[in-house]
């Protein structure tokens, strides 16, 4: 009978053990090398920079360049889109968009037409090609980049822009109120339609 008693209690603490041990591994932490290691790491940077940096740093900034870097290190065809790059992806593939109708570049740093889009609000303006916007509603556009040309120059159909102009042969600049309308997007390649 003790012999039985020891047998029944020496396979109990057996099973008792065992249920322990896998009880302890379900709540285990994760290794020192797993993802969620890595993202503590992160959050020690960003805490870091934002305490100790000689400037004052914006978060979302912050997190958008990690992100941005995070998709670019994937492959050449994975990018980051922050909100404002995708609504102008979505404005641009899905073919239409409120603007002027004027395909520009930037030549010398300064915005250049190429040519407006027969029968635009521009070419109905008398906007040409060649002409070099150097106000969009009275703001020089000298340093300016495309994307921020292109948030200036589209909006709503029905409102209005004043784009300055320099035309070679003119001896004075030229301002141009113009509606925006609806305009169907054309290739894009290194230029922009506005």
């Amino acid at each position: 009978m003790f012999k039985k008693l020891f047998i029944i209690l020496s396979v109990l603490v057996l099973m008792i053990g065992i249920t322990n041990v896998a009880i302890s591994g379900i709540g285990q932490r994760p290794k020192k090398d797993s993802l969620y290691k890595q993202i503590e790491l992160f959050s020690e940077a960003l805490t870091l920079i934002q305490s100790e940096y000689v400037q004052e740093a914006n978060p979302r900034d912050l997190i958008y360049g990690s992100l941005r870097g995070m998709l670019d290190s994937l492959d050449p065809h994975s990018q980051f889109l922050d909100p404002q790059e995708y609504t102008d992806l979505k404005t641009e593939t899905e073919g239409k968009f409120g603007g002027l109708g004027i395909e520009v570049t930037l030549k010398d740093k300064l915005l250049t037409v190429i040519s407006p889009i027969e029968d635009s609000p521009a070419w109905k303006a008398g906007i040409k090609s060649g002409d070099r916007i150097v106000k969009i509603n009275n703001e020089i556009t000298r340093g300016i980049n495309l994307s921020d040309a292109v948030r200036k120059l589209r909006g709503k159909p029905g409102t209005d822009v004043t784009i300055t102009v320099w035309r070679e042969g003119e001896e004075k600049l030229l301002d141009f109120k113009i509606t925006r309308d609806i305009i169907k997007a054309e290739d894009i390649k290194d230029t922009a339609i506005l």
